[in-house]
């Protein structure tokens, strides 16, 4: 055999070995990411045909007629929503111009479309709730003006949200029907307005029924079962795009609309499988430990809306199709009571409010459904600390208000209790919650591309009594800038406006890429630990940040061993507090709030310290947080390539 032969033969073989690892690898790769697919693995398309019942079987609420059966239904429900739909009896409806939808695209405001677009959503919902509690009437003209404003309109989606459609952007095109969050909710209250009130709409005209079913189906039902572009269908995802509430909170309005306007049954299979495989990607897309990246404010619309679909699926199936007994759904479930600090306080990254406790009766049905005693109790312990009867009123979520009014009386029952728990480790989140007696400590890994992110891998949050100190500011009112490409022009996106380091006077960038390392939780000793110097790009010089919390009963005690390359600028710890900090003492910052006092503990060698005062002028900022926070800023006076930093927060007196 001639040489060139031979080396012809090695190469073949060298580069067939290669491919076969490559291959082994890639098989090794699929293999640990196969989808869960918990939905589908229930029930196939013909299943699901088998499985159906038919609506008036599922839906256990009393037909209009049935006045007996709505006085036992809304109980001591019944005048307040009467009263509440009185308020619209002489309602003027508003009109959404064509100037309102332009000016998001002009000046980035939503509101001005939003506003009067809810007002006349919420005055539909009130009206029909008041109709179905009286029965008398009196309430269906303005009930019908309401359904025929809306059904005059071209689109039902907010003009934020216009991206989804496929040519222009900026004005509702009537060529074509777009699905959105808002647009959905309006298709699945109004499906149950027709079930309830088509016979009674008749009665004035057969028109009004006709038209309200002709346009569910035209903005509804058809665009589902027509498109797969919607992003959040998810069935034409990027590899690096995310599945978030968008997913469960707009296929769980298709549902409720398809089950109950669909009169065929291969259409309502075909349609109901359809969402069983484009909510299985959410699922697949979260966590086994179930945290919601997006944070508590979030789960509701989150979770929470992953519950109202797969309620309403297990409705609709006779319990055939349930998944309730899933760990990661329970997982996921729990999430918002671990995520409660007290008080009313809850832990709040991403693009999360750190006020607000969730839904009652939401976190109670879902409790229920998954078994789980921990969130029942909770429920009942939100409901004990209003320390009034939980209110039903006018909503455009028709599903969750008949669901809250028929649960209502059992959570009373419930004997209320926070969770005991004193750490919740999320290992593929990487969520660390340590409480004990006096402090509740959150702090997060992950990685710079999580839904609402923001750049901020290694961040914490600090309670003390439960009352905040260390924190996260949230979000402002959105704007098309909050979701556009100037998002993280925004300071509150931003990591130098976060609980974490300025590294060589560079902050996190944005991108999957930028991630945590080495993260670990040591339940013994209550440490979380993480390398962040994956978060920051080549300009940080950074080689390696590994910063470390640890939460006794008498302090947090952080800590930063860190790894640069260069110096090329001193870094700054920076923290974000929420009261006044008294920076006279060397060594020591006071922090003052409600009456406590909470100190933090620096070395005067190695630092500098300054405060600043970020005066919050939007009032989604403000009405959490008052009229300011501030900024804590340790800045290295010798910058060293290597070394170690410790700070320590304790309660005064401690």
């Amino acid at each position: 055999m001639l040489l060139k032969e031979r080396i012809q033969i090695f190469i073949v073989m060298k580069w067939t070995a290669v491919f076969f690892i490559l291959l082994c690898l890639l098989t090794l790769t699929a293999f640990s990411k196969t989808p869960r697919n918990l939905l589908q693995k229930q029930a196939n398309e013909q299943a699901v045909k088998e499985a159906l019942v038919h609506r008036e079987k599922w839906v256990t609420y009393p037909l209009y007629t049935d006045r007996a059966g709505w006085d036992r239904f809304l109980g001591t429900n019944r005048p307040e929503i009467i009263s509440n739909g009185e308020k619209y009896l002489n309602y003027e409806w508003q009109v959404v111009t064509a100037s309102d939808y332009l000016e998001f695209s002009r000046s980035g405001s939503r509101v001005i479309m939003e506003e009067p677009y809810n007002k006349n959503l919420n005055a539909i919902s009130s009206l029909f709730l008041a109709e179905m509690a009286e029965g008398k009437g009196r309430f269906m003209d303005q009930l019908i003006n309401g359904v025929f404003a809306a059904c005059e309109m071209t689109s039902w989606s907010l003009s934020a949200h216009l991206s989804i459609q496929l040519k222009n952007k900026r004005f509702p095109d009537h060529n074509q029907q777009i699905i959105d969050l808002v647009a959905g909710d309006v298709g699945s209250t109004f499906s149950w307005i027709y079930f309830f009130l088509n016979k009674e709409f008749d009665k004035a005209d057969p028109l009004i029924a006709q038209r309200l079913k002709y346009e569910i189906q035209r903005r509804i039902l058809d665009p589902y079962m027509n498109v797969n572009h919607f992003w959040w269908m998810g069935f034409e995802i990027r590899p690096t795009q995310v599945v978030n509430n968008w997913n469960v909170w707009c296929n769980s309005n298709v549902l409720q609309a398809f089950a109950l306007m669909e009169e065929d049954r291969d259409k309502l299979a075909k349609a109901v499988y359809k969402t069983m495989q484009s909510v299985d990607l959410f699922i697949n897309y979260n966590k086994d430990d179930g945290a919601c990246e997006e944070g508590p404010s979030y789960w509701g619309h989150a979770a929470g809306k992953l519950y109202d679909y797969l309620q309403v699926l297990s409705d609709i199936t006779g319990g055939k199709i349930s998944i309730f007994n899933e760990p990661i759904i329970k997982n996921m479930g729990e999430y918002i009571s671990r995520s409660y600090v007290g008080n009313g306080w809850v832990v709040n990254f991403a693009d999360a409010s750190a006020k607000g406790g969730g839904d009652a009766p939401l976190i109670y049905r879902f409790g229920k459904a998954v078994n789980s005693k921990e969130m029942q109790s909770f429920a009942a312990y939100l409901v004990q600390q209003k320390k009034e009867d939980l209110q039903v009123t006018g909503s455009r979520d028709m599903f969750r208000t008949l669901q809250s009014i028929a649960y209502n009386k059992e959570i009373s029952t419930i004997t209320p209790a926070l969770p005991a728990s004193p750490y919740t480790w999320y290992p593929q989140t990487e969520f660390c919650y340590i409480k004990n007696k006096t402090y509740f400590f959150a702090a997060k890994g992950g990685f710079n591309n999580e839904s609402h992110n923001h750049n901020d891998v290694g961040t914490f949050s600090l309670y003390v009594d439960t009352i905040p100190f260390f924190i996260d500011a949230g979000v402002g009112t959105y704007t098309r800038q909050t979701f556009g490409s100037e998002r993280y022009n925004i300071w509150t996106m931003q990591s130098n406006y976060h609980n974490l380091p300025m590294i060589n006077g560079v902050a996190q960038q944005f991108g999957a890429e930028y991630k945590s390392r080495n993260v670990s939780f040591n339940a013994a000793t209550k440490k979380f630990s993480l390398d962040i110097s994956g978060a920051y790009n080549q300009e940080a010089a950074v080689k390696n940040w590994q910063r470390s919390y640890i939460l006794s009963e008498k302090a947090l005690t952080i800590e930063d061993a860190f790894d640069l390359t260069a110096v090329k600028e001193p870094t700054s710890i920076n923290f974000l507090v929420a009261a006044k900090p008294a920076i006279d003492k060397e060594g020591i910052v006071i922090i003052e709030k409600n009456n406590q006092k909470v100190a933090l503990h620096y070395s005067n060698n190695i630092f500098n310290v300054f405060a600043d005062t970020i005066t919050l002028e939007d009032k989604r900022l403000s009405n959490v947080w008052g009229s300011e926070v501030y900024r804590v800023r340790l800045v290295v006076k010798k910058p060293q390539l290597k070394g170690k930093y410790t700070y320590t927060i304790t309660k005064a007196g401690m």
